[in-house]
């Protein structure tokens, strides 16, 4: 487990490289934390030092964004805060993303718990008392689904 504290939104990249160093070749990363506590901004800074140049954006409307890094790689960005029913995922293949090979940064996994990979990085965003930010990560083995 480790622990990242930041207080200036300035220091977003030294965060994210501190993060892909931690998360080394694991591909499936969960982002947890409160509406407005940063996830997206984290995943925009991410995709920055993997050389994205894509618009990162919150795939809120669209459940998944593709982007390309400057290595070739590819990257799906999940937002699941609109699902109602977890099966609504099965629609657009998730698994198929899920095991594709390519990272994955999922926002709101908790709304299809059943559907998680069982090894990922869990990044949890806490937004303190004085707007900063802690972000726990740690490395979750043999998950187990729910169903």
């Amino acid at each position: 487990m480790k622990k990242i504290h930041f207080t200036q939104l300035e220091e977003i990249g030294r965060v994210a490289q501190e993060v892909v160093s931690f998360c080394g070749d694991e591909k499936i990363w969960v982002f947890k934390g409160q509406m407005g506590a940063g996830k997206t901004t984290l995943i925009k800074a991410i995709a920055a030092t993997f050389g994205v140049e894509d618009r990162v954006s919150s795939p809120t409307f669209s459940i998944v964004n593709e982007y390309h890094g400057s290595g070739g790689e590819i990257f799906y960005h999940f937002d699941f805060y609109r699902i109602e029913d977890p099966d609504e995922v099965l629609e657009i293949g998730i698994e198929e993303y899920f095991y594709s090979g390519n990272h994955c940064w999922i926002e709101w996994a908790e709304k299809i718990p059943e559907y998680i990979p069982p090894d990922f990085i869990l990044l949890e965003i806490l937004v303190q008392d004085d707007e900063s930010r802690l972000i726990s990560l740690d490395r979750i083995v043999n998950y187990k689904r729910n169903g």
